[in-house]
């Protein structure tokens, strides 16, 4: 980390907009900052994305000091004292100055505003954020330590941790973040509030909570964040799962440590994430929250066999469902909990292929099945690899890239990610004189099966087994439509003739 430069070198770091504010509230009699995040990323040597500000000024006057300059105004959050604002590529909000008071049941503040800097500084949540830059000097006010904490890579509350927490409980979903975020630790006594206070996070919205979940998992050290959350036992309250992991492991029935064993395939599986324009551009929440839950099945699946070893028979199927439970939840849309449990489903199916080698069939069901998964699934199936037997592991990334291969070389020849029959619906219902309903659905069903193990045949092949398949179906005769089994036999008697004639 580095030392916040001159003042002169500073305003050569922050956007010119920033003095425009400055410029426009001194000229008003006001007061105005530069706070949080924006102040805390100039000691890391990074650029915020963020513009906050607090000022002495209420919402009413910050408006007036505004109008004619900033492109437009929102004032959703003037219950809060913020009004944000836009002026040309910038996104800045602007608070008054805070002293809030807290309700012990609820996160939500009874608002009120304070009447000076080092006031609302210490209503923050970290010390690293509460420190501020006055304008348009570029006075460094930081009455808590802020600076001094961050240089030595350590959370700690402008007060004390226990009335932080108190007072909103989702700073201790913060605390883990920042700890996957910026690889910082927590104080001790941070550590021993996060733990005593575990069960405030329930007051919290579980859409809060999965906001926060997420930034965590896609954070420079997620596994850190993690570890956190279960040791503190706030993961017994958000992600249970993951803290059930940690199974007892006596010296008569060992296996391995499940809990460890994930945080290190969710850091493998972070590894292998590519660059912008790669197949898994990084970081990847999907395949990294997978790799965290892969095993979650495996609590609820340990059995002891006779011979002292240890199975976990169908985690993958029980983990899947354990995952789209924990999910929603934590109120996941529908598109992300389906691709997550969807890997978690399949991280095995790789296992089942491994000894016997790779048929044409075994590859083209293994794409069709993780569909728009595939290029996560080969990632977490190399991630999941942890043994430290060198043979076992060499062999295991063996079959790994002996996979990769076969379906890079199926892909050239059929197209295998648009892996449809040789027939579509309308084709089916002509061939076989039906109309639209469940009949078309098992008829393609039927074709899929057979494109997948026997790869592309053609229309006359396909319509051929299409019509023998038929006609030993028994099926459902539509009332609006009689004749349709004479129908079928009929085109199928033609079929015949006609290859009968052609031979």
């Amino acid at each position: 980390m580095q030392q916040l430069p001159a003042p002169t070198a500073l305003r050569a770091l922050l956007p010119a907009v920033v003095f425009e504010m400055a410029d426009r509230f001194t000229a008003a009699g006001h007061e105005l900052s530069l706070v949080g995040g924006p102040v805390r990323d100039l000691f890391l040597g990074r650029v915020s994305p963020d513009l906050d500000f607090t000022t002495d000024a209420d919402p009413d006057q910050t408006l007036a000091v505004v109008s004619g300059w900033a492109d437009a105004t929102w004032e959703v959050g003037r219950a809060f004292g913020t009004i944000a604002l836009r002026r040309g590529e910038h996104t800045i909000e602007v608070t008054t100055y805070r002293a809030d008071a807290y309700d012990a049941d609820s996160r939500k503040p009874v608002v009120a505003f304070g009447t000076s800097l080092e006031e609302d500084l210490r209503r923050r949540d970290f010390t690293m954020n509460s420190m501020a830059l006055r304008l348009p000097g570029l006075e460094l006010v930081d009455p808590y330590g802020g600076f001094t904490d961050l240089e030595k890579g350590v959370i700690r509350t402008p007060g004390t941790p226990a009335a932080s927490f108190s007072d909103d409980p989702l700073r201790m979903m913060r605390a883990a973040r920042f700890a996957s975020q910026l690889g910082v630790t927590v104080a001790p006594e941070v550590r021993a509030a996060m733990t005593e206070m575990a069960g405030r996070i329930e007051i919290i919205s579980a859409e809060r909570v999965r906001d926060e979940v997420v930034k965590l998992i896609v954070g420079a050290q997620p596994r850190a964040g993690v570890d956190l959350l279960v040791s503190t036992g706030l993961a017994d309250r958000v992600l249970p799962e993951v803290s059930a992991l940690r199974l007892e492991v006596d010296e008569h029935h060992r296996h391995k440590d499940v809990y460890q064993h994930s945080l290190q395939v969710l850091e493998q599986a972070a590894a292998l994430e590519t660059g912008p324009d790669g197949a898994v551009p990084g970081p990847d929440f999907v395949l990294r929250f997978a790799a965290l839950l892969h095993d979650i099945g495996k609590p609820a699946t340990r059995r002891f066999e006779a011979n002292g070893a240890v199975s976990f028979r169908h985690h993958d199927a029980v983990g899947a469902k354990l995952a789209k439970k924990r999910m929603r939840a934590l109120r996941f849309d529908n598109d992300t909990i389906k691709a997550v449990a969807r890997l978690v489903e399949l991280h095995m199916r790789f296992y089942g292929y491994g000894d016997a080698g790779w048929t044409d069939s075994a590859v083209r069901r293994y794409v069709t099945d993780a569909g728009p998964v595939l290029e996560r699934l080969l990632r977490l199936t190399r991630s999941d690899v942890t043994t430290r037997n060198r043979r076992k592991a060499e062999h295991l990334a063996f079959a790994c890239d002996d996979l990769e291969r076969r379906i890079a070389e199926l892909a050239e020849q059929e197209e295998m990610q648009a892996m449809r029959p040789d027939l579509d619906g309308g084709q089916i219902m002509k061939l076989l004189g039906i109309p639209p309903g469940p009949a078309v659905g098992r008829a393609y069903k039927f074709l899929l099966e057979l494109r997948l193990d026997q790869g592309q045949l053609g229309a006359e092949a396909a319509s051929a087994a299409l019509l023998q398949w038929w006609a030993g179906q028994d099926q459902e005769v539509d009332a609006r439509t009689p004749g349709t089994r004479d129908a079928a036999r009929a085109t199928t008697r033609e079929t015949e003739q006609k290859r009968t004639d052609d031979e």
